[in-house]
């Protein structure tokens, strides 16, 4: 249970060279060493302060009810297929006709990676603990309609219940992502206190789970190691035995040492490096566009002079779309500007906007909003995304100055990001999201809905009316009335305009010739369940 270094993790370190890794040329087939600038800061997504990684670890760690099969891309790249579901912890399910009652059935043989068994009551309450959790984790079950523990129930020791008071086609893949994940809840509750019921403390810094591999050994800011559950049963036993996702801050040495054959797979490098590695074709190099992305500028609708629309547009028309792609992502994205000014936008998400660049547009309008000279404000970045971010930042920095706005350029260390998200005080933002599960209400779920107060609506944009539409989509009891919805909620996104798209990102992975079984997922991490080496 613990999190130590021992034996072949130890000696790995010690025979470890001067970048701090040993040569992958070195390991067996069955090992798989990955490189990247970033890591977990804890080992449980349930932590209000946990990062992106946390979820990584989680998604291998620990078992969820069901999982998606998987399809090919046009590409031949193999992806999760979004709208399909197959066991996991769950070896089968039923649901009402009515889609408000769900019963599944929990394998047998299953166990935790201390050798407990795995019981529906360890489902109840980690579903009541991501819940209570509050948060990132509540309003991720939330979207699933997953709200209150009354709702989830024990049948017998291998049948948990949950029943909602109306349909939601959400539920199912929610159920797919790393939070509703099942946590060894006796473990837990022993090290579970008055100020910590939940034990957040415990499985932030140990592994309680039973997924596909264990941590065997994890080091802030430096590695994580996971070895392979033989026991596992939730699934075909993974090739690998053993994974290293080692952290680097320097892309030019994580470059190198996948160049040198000496690492696997390199997760995190700029853009360019992707661009050059592809073309030079030594290695592979999957470029995956992100489902349900969007990288934007949000623009304060409370602070002014953006709660003014005609101001909004202005600098839709002033943003360097083409420049941004070419010079910060060097191609590796999709445009999200110069759509059909003929049609209408389509019911989905993200579209693009209707134009480019204008700066003659941008400065009448501007003119007409009541700011012909121009003013001064704020643009803020996450520090942690300044390869991407920065560039993009100088770029819109230059180009606004043509229209008379002046900004300044806010760092935010990535540590305080999300705090600051969450504040609502920055005038504008470069920012992203890319929603787990593919469906546009979801993304507006978690973006528009007002009533949610969501960290992610930097626009701190309300709109009741906007609500309203957003849980008609939803719920929605039928096909016309859904894309109906649909259409009504892009419409009012691209007319307010508090948001501007910028592009969709690719998710990128270089690897060395011989790694095979990648699959793309929402979360854009490497599966190791999937991965083995020739």
């Amino acid at each position: 249970m613990a999190t130590r270094k021992t034996g072949w993790a130890t000696a790995l370190l010690v025979a470890a060279s001067s970048c701090g890794l040993a040569a992958a040329a070195g390991l067996p087939n069955d090992t798989l060493v990955i490189v990247s600038e970033m890591g977990p800061n804890g080992l449980d997504t349930m932590v209000p302060t946990a990062n992106d990684h946390s979820r990584m670890v989680n998604w291998q760690a620990y078992d969820r009810l069901v999982s998606s099969p998987e399809k090919t891309l046009p590409d031949g790249t193999l992806s999760y297929d979004a709208r399909k579901f197959i066991p996991e912890l769950a070896e089968s399910w039923e649901i009402s006709d009515d889609r408000k009652v769900y019963i599944f059935h929990i394998r047998k043989d299953a166990t935790f990676h201390d050798g407990s068994p795995v019981t529906a009551r360890d489902v109840k309450w980690s579903f009541d603990r991501a819940i209570a959790a509050g948060g990132f984790p509540a309003v991720q079950m939330a979207a699933g309609s997953m709200a209150s523990p009354d709702q989830f129930s024990v049948v017998d020791d291998h049948t948990f219940k949950m029943t909602f008071d109306k349909p939601n086609k959400l539920t199912m893949p929610d159920l797919v992502v790393p939070v509703p994940t099942i946590v060894n809840s006796e473990l837990a509750k022993k090290h579970a206190t008055a100020a910590d019921p939940w034990a957040l403390d415990l499985v932030a810094h140990n592994d309680c789970g039973g997924g596909a591999f264990k941590v065997e050994a994890w080091t802030p800011g430096q590695q994580t190691v996971f070895t392979r559950f033989d026991n596992w049963k939730s699934g075909p036993l993974p090739k690998l035995k053993k994974v290293i996702y080692k952290q680097i801050a320097s892309p030019g040495t994580r470059r190198a040492l996948l160049e040198k054959g000496d690492v696997d797979i390199s997760v995190g490098l700029p853009p360019k490096d992707y661009a050059e590695l592809a073309k030079e074709g030594k290695v592979n190099v999957i470029g995956v566009p992100i489902q349900n992305d969007l990288v934007f500028v949000d623009m304060n609708v409370k602070i002014p002079p953006f709660d003014n629309p005609k101001v909004r547009q202005a600098i839709s028309y002033a943003l360097p779309y083409a420049e941004i792609l070419s010079s910060a992502l060097y191609g590796r994205a999709t445009a999200m500007y110069d759509g059909d000014p003929s049609k209408p936008y389509e019911p989905t998400w993200p579209v693009p906007l209707k134009h480019g660049t204008d700066y003659a547009k941008a400065k009448a309008l501007l003119t007409e909003a009541g700011f012909p000279n121009g003013f001064k404000t704020t643009l803020s970045f996450d520090l942690s995304e300044a390869t991407t971010r920065e560039p993009t930042a100088i770029l819109i920095q230059e180009a606004l100055k043509k229209i008379g706005v002046e900004l300044t350029l806010e760092k935010v260390p990535g540590s305080n990001w999300f705090a600051q998200m969450a504040s609502k005080t920055m005038p504008m933002v470069i920012a992203e999201f890319y929603g787990w599960l593919d469906y546009p209400e979801y993304f507006f779920f978690w973006n528009y809905d007002g009533a949610n107060n969501s960290v992610f609506d930097t626009m701190n944009y309300q709109n009741p009316e906007l609500d309203k539409i957003i849980e008609a989509a939803r719920f929605a009891p039928d096909e016309t009335a859904y894309t109906a919805s649909l259409q009504q909620m892009v419409d009012i996104a691209m007319s307010d305009l508090p948001r501007i798209p910028l592009y969709r990102r690719y998710a990128d992975y270089a690897m060395q010739k011989n790694v095979k079984g990648f699959e793309y997922w929402f979360h854009i991490h490497p599966d190791f369940r999937k991965i083995y080496k020739e």
